[in-house]
């Protein structure tokens, strides 16, 4: 049954407290390890657990600490939750992994550190500072200043910052509901942590190139960062790593493109039989 729950309190320890939700067989080997977006929890993936084409693979969202509400660990740093991640994806038995945004680049830095070795599908990945969206580095500037209170106006706007998604609107809704429930505090340290990786690496395009992994880059054509001419090029003399652009504006890759997800999710689990 599609979207199977769990919610338990995370913290510092072991991923086996993270809140995730599961569908397709249980107990079995080879699955799919599902990162969301920054600020996003386990159920931003509803849409892709309810692919026809994916009920025969074992799919886990989960919700990384510090996202929608659940304490953060001590350290917030992207390297400290690649090594998390890393950790889940071994503990669960996953081939591949999948991340939108934020969550992408966590799956970048899995594979860049060496702690998980198999493909990855990064949904909206920014691979450096400048591709970030602007409003997001605004913030992080003006919380040198005020603290966590842009963060809070923030979360009071994103009802109307997410109104241009051709999602129906029950759903944003959901999802807006999920979004809100993000402690401004936590938020602050957390993308201020996610910006300051950016910067240290400069662009992180060449560490996914000589990560050496089966990848997938998707991006829309507009509205969900971008990657600049220097990265594209990059990343299309990899053999390896597969460049995809959505025609038009993308805000929620995996919500609103979920039937091109499950393909590409297929794709990689071949290729992680192959290596296997």
């Amino acid at each position: 049954m599609a979207g199977r729950s769990r919610h338990e309190r995370p913290g510092d320890g072991s991923w086996e407290s993270w809140e995730r939700r599961e569908s397709g067989p249980t107990g079995v080997r080879g699955g799919v390890l599902l990162l969301p977006g920054g600020m996003c929890r386990a159920g931003q993936y509803e849409e892709l657990m309810a692919e026809p084409k994916l009920a025969d693979v074992r799919l886990i969202a989960v919700t990384l600490p510090g996202n929608g509400g659940t304490p953060p660990p001590h350290d917030t740093r992207v390297e400290n939750y690649a090594r998390l991640a890393a950790e889940c994806a071994d503990g669960l038995g996953c081939a591949v992994v999948v991340g939108h945004s934020m969550g992408a680049t966590v799956a970048l830095e899995m594979v860049g550190s060496g702690a998980f070795t198999g493909p990855v599908i990064l949904l909206a990945p920014s691979f450096s500072r400048e591709d970030e969206a602007v409003f997001l580095r605004v913030l992080d500037r003006l919380a040198r200043v005020l603290g966590h209170l842009p963060y809070g106006a923030m979360l009071h706007m994103v009802g109307g910052m997410a109104k241009s998604s051709p999602l129906p609107p029950e759903r944003l809704d959901a999802l807006i509901a999920d979004l809100r429930t993000n402690d401004p505090r936590v938020m602050r340290r957390m993308i201020h942590d996610y910006l300051v990786y950016l910067d240290r690496h400069g662009t992180v395009a060449p560490r996914l190139c000589t990560a050496g992994v089966p990848a997938w880059v998707v991006h829309g054509g507009s509205g969900d960062g971008g990657v600049s001419d220097t990265e594209r090029r990059t990343l299309e003399a990899c053999p390896w790593v597969h460049v995809i652009t959505i025609p038009g504006p993308s805000f929620l890759t995996p919500n609103e493109q979920p039937s091109l997800v499950a393909d590409l999710v297929t794709e990689a689990l071949e290729e992680a039989g192959k290596a296997s």
